[in-house]
């Protein structure tokens, strides 16, 4: 069996380069697909939708930053930039209850799901969402993965 020289690049097959461009496509261009909608909707980028969604989604509506950080993959300086901007509109408290946030990301929310549904699942039958959600495992791309 002949071995691999290690300055010789294993160049990619035609599939492989086309699983890989997808990939890249949905990486770099679905983001701002799914932000257009928010921004125009919402007056919200897409981090700061996922950050109120997330505190939305936590018990009681409380988190501590880094782990808000962590859920929402930003840096704790950007966060707290958000952040500050919310409590800046009354959306959310450093304290106990972000209250109003939660209405804020209540009502983005119909928006992003139509993103969503429109840009990523409507296009995919069911096993093409269970194929994704499995690339998507074995890949370690989940928030739950990143813990």
């Amino acid at each position: 069996m002949a071995t691999q020289d290690p300055d010789e690049a294993l160049w990619l097959t035609p599939a492989e380069k086309e699983a890989w461009t997808g990939l890249v496509s949905l990486v770099l261009l679905l983001p701002g697909r799914l932000e257009s909608p928010l921004q125009h909707d919402a007056g919200l980028t897409l981090f700061e939708y996922l950050t109120l969604s997330h505190i939305s989604e936590a018990p009681e509506r409380r988190l501590r930053m880094s782990e808000l950080a962590y859920l929402a993959n930003g840096s704790l300086s950007r966060l707290s930039n958000v952040v500050k901007r919310f409590e800046q509109r009354g959306w959310v408290e450093r304290t106990p209850d972000p209250g109003d946030g939660y209405e804020v990301v209540v009502a983005a929310a119909p928006t992003h799901v139509r993103s969503v549904r429109e840009l990523v699942l409507d296009p995919l039958t069911s096993e093409d969402q269970q194929a994704l959600a499995r690339i998507a495992a074995k890949l370690r791309t989940r928030p739950v993965d990143l813990a």
